[in-house]
């Protein structure tokens, strides 16, 4: 991934550490902050010196957000299925089409957009640009209720007749799947570290609550089916985290990290779900209740096998590179 490798140093292994932390105290923020990177990433990929001075530069001039614009209602997992199309009209692309699920949407300064630019080629008809919120046709949906991760401002975005200059566009035309794909290499450490900072608050909740509460005469910790649990939750958050650190330690060297990052994706998204599951367990009757804070942990968790590439997709992705690209699993 040469190309791709316009960040120095540890970027992704420190980020990986800070976003645990925030993850732990939040997941939710955690994610409305990590998709400026998201944002970011197809510009860090393939944009020119004049997008990522303008764009880029905002995010660190001032507290403001942007918003990944992929998914759309027929086309989540199958990123080749993005219908919204960008047509020529001479130094301009008119955009069309309708976005959903998209977070940070109603506090975004600009938009990632991927969009068809060529209905005959699948994904090689796909291109992305880079779009001002204030521009005329953009329209936002409502804020979406969701089962957890309530503080995320998810929405729907539709562009009609939305007129972008030729300078906006990231990359070659055609190019824009390739970007996508490497823009979600290049994150999925950060949502994976997420899964492994919400699940060690579940498991630190769990421990605390187990210590506490007594029952038959000692501490929920000295009977051994609740011991067994705690057991399970922080060896699985150990190898979640460690996997995450691979997947963000091949980045900061320069290589490819497709199957580390979907390794860490898939184990460490599936491994949360199961330690707040757990960790509702520990907590009996008093977990289904929401005055306890593992009901939320466990309303948070759910999405995390889902957005940013769903757990099913990272298993197909890893059988892939197993098979085709097998010298990338030699130590």
């Amino acid at each position: 991934m040469p190309e791709s490798r316009i960040l120095t140093g540890e970027v992704y292994s420190d980020s990986v550490l800070i976003n645990e932390e925030i993850a732990y105290g939040c997941s939710g923020m955690q994610i409305a902050f990590e998709i400026n990177s998201l944002s970011s990433m197809p510009l860090i990929i393939a944009g020119n010196e004049h997008q990522k001075n303008k764009y880029l530069g905002r995010l660190v001039e001032a507290p403001i957000q942007a918003a990944y614009c992929v998914t759309e209602p027929n086309a989540g997992s199958d990123v080749a299925a993005v219908r919204t199309s960008a047509a020529k009209k001479g130094n301009n692309y008119v955009l069309n089409g309708t976005k959903m699920w998209i977070t940070n949407a109603g506090r975004a300064n600009w938009f990632f957009v991927l969009a068809r630019t060529n209905a005959e080629q699948g994904h090689r008809g796909l291109t992305g640009f880079v779009v001002d919120a204030d521009t005329p046709g953009i329209t936002l949906g409502k804020k979406e209720i969701n089962l957890g991760q309530r503080c995320s401002d998810t929405r729907s975005v539709t562009f009609e007749d939305v007129v972008i200059p030729e300078a906006n566009r990231i990359g070659a035309e055609g190019s824009g799947f390739k970007v996508v794909m490497g823009a979600f290499d290049n994150t999925r450490p950060a949502v994976s570290i997420a899964a492994v900072g919400l699940a060690r608050r579940a498991m630190d909740e769990a421990i605390k609550y187990a210590t506490e509460r007594k029952s038959m005469g000692k501490s929920l910790t000295e009977h051994q089916a609740i011991a067994f649990l705690i057991a399970d939750m922080a060896s699985s958050i150990e190898m979640s985290r460690l996997i995450t650190y691979k997947s963000a330690h091949e980045i900061d060297r320069g290589r490819r990290n497709t199957i580390w990052a979907s390794m860490a994706k898939c184990m460490a998204a599936d491994n949360c779900n199961k330690v707040c599951y757990d960790a509702i367990q520990v907590f009996g009757g008093m977990g289904f209740s929401t005055e306890a804070p593992v009901e939320k942990l466990y309303r948070d968790a759910r999405i995390l096998s889902i957005y940013g590439g769903t757990s099913q997709i990272q298993r197909l992705i890893i059988a892939r590179e197993a098979i085709h690209n097998p010298s990338t699993l030699t130590p």
